[in-house]
């Protein structure tokens, strides 16, 4: 792997972490029609920024991949696992916050005759968001783990972000323990916060990180 190979896919790990975290601030909250209506440009931008987020982080995810290649090749499995969950996250927001809010701005003028149909479609719209979410939230615990055992068992750089990434699942198990709704607003912001600066700081190493000599 070459320098150029750790320091472009590390600025995009890097970058994609940014685009993600700006999504979640941009982010607001949810409501009735009427509300999501009157804040569908707002909603568009937001998601907007999150679905290029996604390629971004990817091709960062297969610099680190490259980067923690074994020879069970289990970088590679945690790569796929991440590219699954990314474009479950992808589908959500597209479904959530481009497709929906362009879909009820049509009925604008006619809401108060079409409001119980709508809100069928709203509710459906939103149990297919919560899947979406289910599953980003379980591929990413999945592929971080994997990831993170390969950077403790490598012994390099990346060992104490294996720690914290380890330390985050944790976390995460435990919030589920718990009963804590990862898929409401707050929880789901917690969440992304908490990869995306885990994501953010693997990506800074990974640019910074030296080839090693074959």
């Amino acid at each position: 792997m070459t320098k150029q190979l750790y320091r472009s896919t590390g600025l995009c790990l890097a970058l994609g972490s940014l685009l993600i975290i700006a999504t979640m601030v941009l982010h607001p909250a949810g409501g009735d029609i009427p509300y999501l209506i009157s804040i569908a440009k707002m909603l568009k931008t937001s998601h907007t920024i999150g679905i290029v987020s996604v390629p971004v982080a990817l091709f960062g995810f297969y610099g680190l991949s490259k980067a923690l290649q074994d020879k069970l090749r289990l970088s590679t499995l945690a790569f796929i696992i991440i590219a699954f969950g990314l474009l479950a996250c992808m589908l959500a927001a597209l479904l959530n916050g481009v497709i929906l809010p362009t879909f009820l701005s049509k009925f604008q003028s006619s809401l108060n005759e079409d409001i119980q149909i709508l809100e069928i479609i709203v509710s459906y719209n939103f149990t297919l968001n919560w899947a979406f979410d289910y599953i980003f939230i379980v591929a990413c615990c999945l592929s971080i783990s994997i990831y993170s055992i390969l950077m403790i068992s490598s012994g390099n750089t990346f060992k104490w972000l294996g720690y914290i990434g380890l330390s985050l699942l944790v976390l995460a198990f435990a919030g589920l323990i718990f009963k804590f709704a990862f898929t409401s607003l707050i929880g789901f912001r917690f969440f992304t916060f908490s990869l995306s600066a885990w994501i953010l700081a693997t990506g800074v190493l990974l640019f910074r990180t030296k080839p090693q000599p074959e």
